[in-house]
Order: structure tokens, then sequence, then C-alpha cells
């Protein structure tokens, strides 16, 4: 450690507090552009993985100790059942040294996950919640990867926009959109589902959450997916420049967003109910932006939050209803049945394959000792197939299944997500309109899947709608 540094740090601290509060947060990411990519070519840069893809072994040919769920190339091979199936049974609590990601425990029993997502006293948030680090140069902080109580002050910022009362408030604009963007589709005619339904009402959403400029929507979901989509984090496809130029857009917009509404505010302007408006209304994060990490992260999760959910949940949905067309028929017959199978949408996709966290102290769990120190990953999309949780099968689709709100794709204790019940109001108004429109929306052929061993994502998914008689 440098001996000056506790000399220097009283000093130096509130220079670089004032700098960041005054350059514009899109000048500074491009600042630690250059400096990341000066750096790279000298050789100090840290190493990104890169991830080629090639056929998977079939997991009863591996040791145990050979088997790594962190590849991203699982759900596209669709091995991941199987992987997690074998981790269930033999070894739930596994330890893998040798990942791209460097070593960690995965979780994969239903049980286990709960422990593990209750005890925040034991297990941390901090400092990010995917299985690899954060691009170099942009470590963003989120809240979701906070410990209370920095993390309950930042989310009672912004829970009030998914408070009872609003959601009541949007679901008419919801039931609107989601109405136009149907009735703008071809009947008996292939198209991709992913780009025409998932990714275009997950926009709209997003601009009303934000209230963003709605002609610029689709920048909110592609921001989403490059941020999510980083290989260092997630194994991603994401490379480093167009990450870096995302998110100088994103910080530039949003900053704008931000300070127009601030404005707004200072002249006497009753605030909105929006997600920036709820922040500067708050006396703990109102200057957030002189916090540029911070201000980027929250952005970053809020977005994320409020499109990979629920458009993949919506494509997910389709594709189940083929996989199991019997549940289609039932659907039809009974629509009442919607509000239990969007909990079974949304516990048989489980968007978000995940969350991390970094144990505190050891502790003993299902027979293995996890030190202090080590990353511990909860593998939702195996807890959500626990023959143990579940008593019908869980990796078949049923609409009625019994007991199905207890899946674990929003998790659980003080992380739960927040918007949990607008992601459930927007997947039931979907379908209340599509059954008012269509008989039958035909998968013509596979799916195309995003990489990454964090989102159960679909990048296209080509339909053909049958009208309803």
């Amino acid at each position: 450690m440098n001996p000056l540094k506790p000399l220097l740090e009283p000093v130096i601290q509130p220079v670089l507090n004032k700098a960041t509060a005054i350059i514009p947060i899109h000048w500074q990411i491009k600042g630690a552009h250059a400096f990341q990519h000066a750096k790279n070519r000298v050789g100090r840069g840290r190493p990104v993985p890169t991830f080629k893809e090639v056929p998977l072994p079939e997991v009863s040919t591996l040791a145990l100790q050979d088997i790594d769920l962190s590849n991203p190339f699982l759900y596209r091979q669709g091995l991941w059942h199987s992987y997690f199936k074998r981790l269930r049974d033999e070894c739930p609590v596994h330890y893998q040294k040798h990942s791209p990601f460097g070593p960690f425990w995965s979780i994969t029993r239903y049980e286990d996950i709960l422990f593990v997502d209750t005890h925040h006293d034991l297990f941390s948030a901090e400092p990010i919640i995917s299985i690899g680090p954060q691009p170099e140069g942009l470590e963003i902080e989120t809240f979701i990867a906070m410990d209370p109580p920095k993390h309950d002050v930042q989310r009672q910022a912004v829970q009030g926009v998914v408070a009872p009362k609003n959601l009541a408030q949007m679901e008419a604009l919801i039931r609107s959109r989601t109405a136009d963007v149907l009735d703008q589709l071809p009947i008996d005619e292939p198209f991709d589902w992913v780009q025409k339904v998932s990714i275009e009402l997950t926009s709209r959403m997003l601009a009303t959450l934000f209230d963003f400029p709605f002609d610029q929507r689709h920048k909110l979901a592609y921001w989403s997916d490059v941020a999510a989509g980083a290989p260092e984090s997630t194994g991603g496809n994401a490379n480093t420049d167009e990450f870096f130029r995302a998110a100088a857009d994103m910080a530039k917009q949003m900053s704008l967003l931000w300070r127009e509404k601030e404005a707004r505010k200072a002249a006497g302007e009753e605030p909105g109910f929006d997600l920036i408006s709820l922040l500067l209304a708050n006396d703990d994060t109102r200057d957030m932006i002189n916090r540029p990490m911070e201000f980027m992260g929250n952005m970053v999760l809020l977005i994320i939050g409020g499109n990979d959910t629920t458009r993949n949940s919506m494509t997910g949905g389709v594709f189940a209803l083929n996989q199991f067309p019997d549940e289609f028929t039932k659907l039809r017959k009974n629509p009442g049945l919607i509000p239990n199978m969007v909990s079974e949408i949304i516990r048989w996709q489980t968007p978000l394959a995940y969350m991390r966290r970094v144990a505190k102290q050891d502790v003993a769990l299902n027979g293995q000792t996890i030190k202090k120190g080590d990353k511990v990953v909860m593998w939702y999309a195996s807890g959500n197939r626990d023959e143990r949780a579940f008593e019908q099968d869980p990796d078949q689709f049923i609409i009625d299944r019994k007991n199905v709100r207890k899946h674990l794709s929003f998790g659980f204790g003080v992380h739960r997500c927040m918007g949990n019940r607008l992601a459930e109001m927007q997947l039931r108004i979907l379908w209340e309109e599509i059954l008012k429109r269509f008989d039958h929306i035909e998968v013509l052929d596979e799916p195309g899947y995003v990489q990454s061993n964090f989102v159960r994502g679909y990048s296209t998914m080509n339909v053909k709608l049958s009208a309803r008689h």
C-alpha cells in the first residue's frame, strides 16, 4: 500500500468528487473508454474472455467437478435441463474451480436458493449480481447490488412508480398500447414475434416509466441488451467499444432528461410520477447525478429490470403454448386461467437465470462449507424446475398449476423484484388481448436464443397468426 495514500486521499477525493459533478457523464465515459484503449495497447488492460460456440458434452460424460453452469451456450444448445438436474440430484451445492469467470458455488435446489436469497445477513449482494466482473473502467453501482440500509433507501425512492394506485392508473394505457401493437400484426403471414411484439411492447412501457421520448423508445431496449451482454460479466457477445458507446449515449440522454426534470421542479412545476421524477423528489437520491457510476448503474438497473423479464416472458409464453398445445386449448376454453398462466410462464421461462451473492462468513449448506468471500450463484432456472418443490412435473407447462406463485423468478427477501406486479399485469393484458383477436399463434421454427448465462432470452421467433372466427 502507498504510505502517502491516507495523507493524500482527504485532499484528492474532494477534487475528484467536484470534477465528476461538473464534467458531463458521457464525457467521463468517453474518457474512460480512451484510457482503457491506451491500457490495452500497452498490455495493461484486463483480459476479456472470448466465447466461441462448440458442441457441449452430454452431462453424463462429465465428472462432477467439470460441470460448468456458467457456459453461455447451455441454453442455446438445450442442455441446461440435464446439467441442472444432475447437480440437483448429485451435488446441489457445487463448486466450480476453473470457470472463465473464476471459481463459484452453484446453488441448484429450490430450498437452498430460498435460504441464500432470504439471508442477506449471511450473503452479500455487493458489488455485482453477475457471475463475472463488470467491464473495466465502467464499474457502475446499482441498488440491486447493495445491501441494507443503502439498498433500502434507494429502492424506496423509486418503488412508488409500481404502487397499486399507480398500476391501476397505468392499466388502461398498457391495454390501449397492447391493442395497437396487436392490431398491426399480419394475419396468415410469417413475422418475428420478438421484434414486432415483445420488444415493441416493452420499449413502449419503458418510455412510459421514464417519461422518455416516445419516438426514441427502441434505444432503451438496445441499451438494455448491450448492458446485459458484456462477455466478462455474462458471457455475452457485446464488444467493449459497443458497450462504451452505448453507455455514453445512454448517459447523455438520461442526464439531459434528468436536468430537464430538475429544472422543471426548481421552477415549481408539479413533479411527474416517472422514475426520474421520483428519484429527484427523494432527499437521498436527488443529487444522484453527481455520483456518475451510481447514476449510471441505477438507470441501467431500472431499464434492464423493465425489459428482460417481461420481454422474454412475452415470447416464452407463446413458445410454451406451442410446446404444449393442449394447454392452449385449455386456455381458449377458460380465459379465466390467464392470471395463473402468467405466473406459470414466468416460472417456466425464468427470464433471468440466476443472481450472485458473496458469503459474508463461513456458511454450512447442504453438506458443504462455503467460505467467507466465496462467490455464490443462486440458479433460479434450476430451482424453478426442482421436483422437490413442485408437485406436478416442473418441466411441463401447466397453466392451472397449483401454488405456481411460489416460483423463484422474482427472487425473495429484500431484493425481491420491485416491478413484479407490473410485469404480471403487462403479461395478463397481453394474453387477454391476444385471445380477443387470434385463434392460434403458430411458432414456425426453433427460436433464436440470446448468448448469455444470465438472460434466458430470445433473439428471434418466427410465428404465424390465425384470426379469431
